[in-house]
């Protein structure tokens, strides 16, 4: 049993987790809060069961929480898997608890990430928040056989924290990506486009992403700046309104939730300023279509990027430091094409998808 709490990541992150798990004969169901019609459908035509809880992505209340909590051991108690995986941060917390009570005697927690609590933990909010989701995930945790991480920086955390117990987590990388749908696109020179995708969070660099556009327009009035995505309920989202401003300004182009495939397509470079990450899908299927990346030297966004090589790592929270590293590329249009070479070559070595799949398997035992 997969519990996660977004269908539209059930679908495109899991789904050749789902594939493999049905071909190799195991029984599988996934579990999350949202279904429509057409992904329950794409979870069908996986050979998977698609079923519905009701933990919520967001809201800070515990009892609500903990009540859907119980239902969900109720619905594990009925169906009574060997083993579930639960991933993102409530099924991770209230997933493996529920598995636990239920009796589920295989329970593995895949952390994707730290997340907005342990970003923004320089305020009292901040620090309280922290705290409380610490002491949740060790509840949860020290209930899990085994905490899975993608990258080691997150695994170095927890085990700092003592939220893991000791010899109870592993690192097992990227989810990857399918890099014969995930093909090289010809390089974008005129113009020099630079391109965003994720969650419009302020976590995200979102806001950096802008600065360094309103650094570079008045000399490179050509240049295209693309943000792809939405708004969203996380408290660090820009709101819509912004959003529209800024795209009516014309320092930027913004596009909600979309098919991002286009859009990596009529890019030059790939720029994820985010403050810290699990092991980011957008720029690995970026890097499979031959683009160059600008991203943070955090945890996380470093996995991706080799200095010089493949693009540039830059500071987090450091506008200037970004609009330095595009300018680069508008100054030296050339490096679009050799360093999104670069970027399809390390996909290549280090981000397919089958191989990620077996290391994520091996590490439930399957």
């Amino acid at each position: 049993m997969l519990i996660g709490n977004q269908a539209f990541a059930m679908v495109n992150f899991r789904g050749a987790l789902i594939r493999r798990l049905v071909a190799l004969g195991h029984e599988v169901f996934a579990l999350v809060p949202d279904y429509t019609p057409e992904t329950r459908d794409a979870i069908s035509a996986m050979g998977a069961q698609p079923l519905d809880h009701c933990l919520s992505r967001s809201g800070m209340n515990p009892w609500i929480d903990l009540s859907a909590a119980w239902q969900l051991r109720n619905l594990l108690r009925t169906i009574a898997p060997d083993l579930v995986l639960a991933y993102t941060v409530k099924p991770a917390v209230y997933g493996i608890l529920a598995a636990s009570l239920a009796g589920v005697p295989r329970r593995y927690a895949l952390i994707e990430g730290l997340g907005h609590a342990f970003i923004h933990s320089d305020t009292p909010k901040g620090r309280l928040l922290q705290w409380a989701v610490s002491m949740l995930y060790r509840l949860s945790l020290h209930l899990a056989s085994q905490t899975l991480f993608l990258n080691a920086d997150d695994q170095a955390e927890f085990r700092h924290r003592k939220i893991v117990p000791e010899g109870r987590s592993q690192v097992v990388g990227t989810i990857g990506v399918d890099l014969g749908e995930w093909t090289t696109a010809p390089p974008v020179l005129d113009p020099i486009t630079f391109l965003f995708i994720g969650r419009v969070l302020y976590e995200k660099g979102v806001a950096e992403f802008v600065a360094a556009a309103q650094q570079l327009r008045a000399h490179f009035p050509a240049a295209r700046f693309v943000i792809v995505g939405d708004v969203d309920s996380n408290p660090s989202s820009f709101s819509r309104g912004t959003l529209v401003d800024l795209a009516a300004d014309g320092l930027i182009e913004w596009q909600g939730h979309t098919d991002v495939k286009p859009w990596i397509a009529q890019a030059s470079v790939f720029v994820l300023p985010s403050y810290r990450e699990g092991f980011p899908r957008a720029t690995q299927e970026a890097m499979a279509m031959g683009r160059p990346v600008i991203t943070t030297d955090v945890p996380g966004c470093r996995e991706t990027v080799i200095e010089g090589t493949n693009g540039f790592l830059v500071p987090p929270r450091d506008a200037d430091a970004i609009a330095v590293a595009m300018r680069t590329f508008l100054e030296q249009p050339a490096l679009v094409a050799s360093m999104g070479a670069r970027s399809r070559e390390i996909a290549e070595k280090r981000f397919g998808v089958d191989a990620a799949t077996d290391r994520l398997l091996d590490a439930m035992g399957l």
